[in-house]
């Protein structure tokens, strides 16, 4: 299927209000409990994330709350950043969070770090309002953090977060679209390969060692 640009934007726009809709009428207990399933399968997969500087996502609308995993990475070492929109349809800034690090309201009336230092993340947690099976994201449309991977001298690893109901046949991408190197669902965890993603599993507890391997995930990437 062809889409024309207007066409694009509407069948996004249409796509992406449906798949809120459908977030934010879950109960919360059933987010909750897929919360701890995600927290769990990013822990155990990902263990080198304890050593990085990461890029989060202050939750809305009903996503993926990263906060937990945060304040776990956070006790182990890590460095946390929020993203900053500095100007329309140019690339983020991220600053370092933690609590007590005062925060403003930015778009969409969501927090950001007011004053506190630049960094540039190893790695980035994103939210993704729908996802397809080559690894696009769907996200809200300014098309920001594609803007900020395409331009990093250094990309980020990019983690894409969502529920397995948000999947798509296609996000119908275009050549400015950036796929995410992994997704995590509450199903377990994709990576993706040449052919599109590739479904690892959910990781039990104790199989660190055996899916920390440098091939499939981040254990042994340094900062």
């Amino acid at each position: 299927m062809s889409f024309s640009d207007t066409e694009l934007k509407a069948w996004r726009k249409a796509q992406r209000e449906k798949l809120i809709a459908m977030r934010t009428a879950l109960p919360a207990a059933q987010r909750e409990e897929w919360r701890r399933r995600i927290d769990a399968y990013l822990e155990r997969s990902f263990p080198g994330l304890a050593r990085l500087r990461l890029a989060f996502c202050w939750p809305i609308k009903g996503e993926y709350d990263v906060r937990h995993f945060a304040r776990t990475l956070r006790a182990r070492g890590a460095l946390t950043a929020l993203p900053v929109v500095v100007a329309p349809r140019q690339p983020l800034a991220f600053r370092e969070w933690h609590p007590g690090v005062k925060l403003a309201r930015g778009a969409l009336d969501i927090p950001y770090p007011a004053d506190s230092p630049e960094v540039l993340p190893d790695a980035a947690i994103l939210p993704m309002n729908g996802w397809d099976m080559a690894g696009y994201r769907l996200g809200y449309g300014g098309g920001f953090f594609d803007r900020t991977l395409a331009a990093a001298a250094k990309r980020p690893v990019a983690i894409g977060v969502s529920y397995e109901a948000a999947r798509l046949d296609t996000i119908h991408p275009q050549p400015w679209d950036i796929p995410m190197d992994y997704v995590v669902t509450e199903r377990g965890v994709y990576r993706r390969d040449p052919g599109g993603l590739a479904f690892l599993g959910a990781p039990q507890g104790g199989e660190g060692s055996a899916l920390a391997s440098p091939v499939c995930y981040l254990g042994e990437i340094e900062r």
